[in-house]
């Protein structure tokens, strides 16, 4: 049991360290948020006058908050629905161009995100979704797909193909034997392919700072950069440092919730078999 113990210390020394390098920035910025600081609304002590500034700021913390769970919430939905036709196509049905197919899918990760807003957003103004929290939402889901249906793709294939078969034997249809027999077996990837759609609506600013130009429809990391342009050129670190904690509270609290599932998604492909 030492020699086990001993063995094993340099593993619990390494993940000691990462914890300490990754929890060290979000737990000191926890600390400042509550922390005085001169030229904030906490000057002196420990309070939540900094939240209180960034509950009263422009169009209200509550409007941004709801912003950013609409945008998240739309992005989910659609990176969810999407990829789980395509990556069940991609798995069960054979046609032709299938892999040239899924190659340019996967293709779209190597271009630079960047340097497609800006024609998105001028192709936004033909849809008349300019300015819209829709617009932002299906620019969003559309970087995720790649991944989303990558990941779908090997979930499915996971699965055995006689559970399926066995299904269709019972009289089920293609559509009834994927919503009773595949859809819980891919529980884990869809949980997975929701939890990145959502931790990449919610923290994205490039998108929001291009395609958003209502400061009323703005999400909350949009928000939170404004917030820093305070007058005569002061930054109010203390009001941002707690915006930054109201950011990154959500998406602590869905990992914690879904870690196990998240997990088990990731390692679906490589247990295949």
């Amino acid at each position: 049991m030492l020699t086990r113990a001993l063995g094993r210390t340099p593993y619990y020394v390494v993940a000691a360290g990462l914890a300490v390098i990754f929890l060290f920035p979000l737990l000191w910025n926890t600390w400042a948020s509550v922390h005085g600081q001169p030229g904030t609304a906490q000057e002196t002590g420990y309070g939540l006058g900094n939240y209180r500034t960034l509950l009263d700021y422009d169009a209200g913390l509550w409007r941004y908050l709801g912003n950013s769970t609409m945008v998240s919430a739309l992005t989910v939905v659609l990176t969810l629905g999407v990829s789980l036709l395509g990556g069940y196509a991609f798995a069960r049905f054979d046609f032709p161009g299938k892999n040239l197919l899924f190659l340019l899918t996967l293709a779209i990760l190597m271009v630079p995100y960047a340097t497609l807003l800006i024609p998105l957003y001028v192709l936004l103004g033909r849809l008349h979704l300019q300015n819209s929290l829709l617009g932002l939402s299906l620019v969003l889901a559309m970087f995720q797909l790649p991944f989303a249906t990558f990941m779908m793709r090997i979930s499915f294939e996971a699965v055995p193909r006689e559970l399926e078969e066995s299904a269709l034997v019972d009289g089920c249809g293609t559509a009834g034997a994927l919503r009773r027999v595949l859809l819980p077996a891919v529980r884990p990837g869809l949980i997975t392919v929701g939890l990145f759609a959502f931790l990449a609506a919610w923290n994205d600013f490039i998108a929001p700072l291009i395609l958003i130009s209502d400061s009323e429809k703005a999400p909350l990391p949009l928000a939170v950069a404004n917030l820093r342009q305070q007058s005569m050129g002061a930054v109010d670190y203390g009001a941002t440092e707690a915006g930054v904690v109201v950011l990154a509270a959500p998406c602590l609290l869905l990992f914690l919730l879904l870690q196990r599932h998240y997990v088990r998604g990731f390692m679906s492909g490589a247990l295949k078999g």
